[in-house]
């Protein structure tokens, strides 16, 4: 349920309805060369995202080099209070070379976000247990969450999950399968 206006507005130095493009610190699976580029803002928590998660870990494995695939957290904290804690988890894992295995966990998992289902999460990825518990302590990767959410609502999304094809705002989330298989 993309909230995100479908048009292409000029906000500031941004432009609403494209995404901004690829940082180092983002999350990327699949070939830089590969034709088709999704850009994901998601919220571990909303439902909606996770079955998104299910279709995307299904063309990421139909279209193995031909898609490519980038995740950026936009917790929707008001609708959704474990979201803020499980961007962070996944931030932690990143800083262990763990994101895609805590990601899939998150979302496999939606149900069960509380610290102590976290801390399984983790342990099950082999992290540095000690590690993870101080930096969720610390919240020490809350800026980096943070620099998603800006980077979101710069490109229109207020909503979860707002994908961006080729950093085209996709206005239909139903459409979005459909249109990476065309243009893969």
């Amino acid at each position: 349920m993309t909230g995100a206006d479908p048009g292409f507005h000029v906000k500031g130095d941004a432009t609403v309805g494209r995404a901004e493009p690829l940082r180092p610190d983002d999350h990327v699976i699949g070939p830089d060369s590969a034709p088709v580029t999704v850009i994901a803002y998601c919220d571990f928590e909303c439902p909606y995202c996770g079955r998104s998660f299910a279709m995307l870990k299904d063309l990421r494995t139909r279209l193995k080099g031909q898609m490519r695939f980038v995740f950026r957290h936009f917790p929707l904290i008001d609708k959704h209070p474990l979201a803020q804690q499980a961007a962070e988890a996944a931030e932690a894992a990143a800083s262990q070379g763990q994101f895609w295995p805590m990601h899939d966990a998150l979302f496999e998992h939606q149900d069960a976000l509380e610290r102590d289902d976290l801390y399984r999460y983790a342990d099950a990825a082999q992290l540095d247990l000690a590690r993870f518990k101080e930096d969720l302590d610390r919240r020490a990767h809350l800026s980096r969450v943070m620099h998603d959410v800006m980077s979101g609502r710069r490109s229109g999304v207020t909503g979860t999950p707002t994908f961006f094809l080729n950093e085209a705002l996709v206005p239909e989330d139903e459409r979005l399968e459909d249109l990476v298989r065309r243009a893969a």
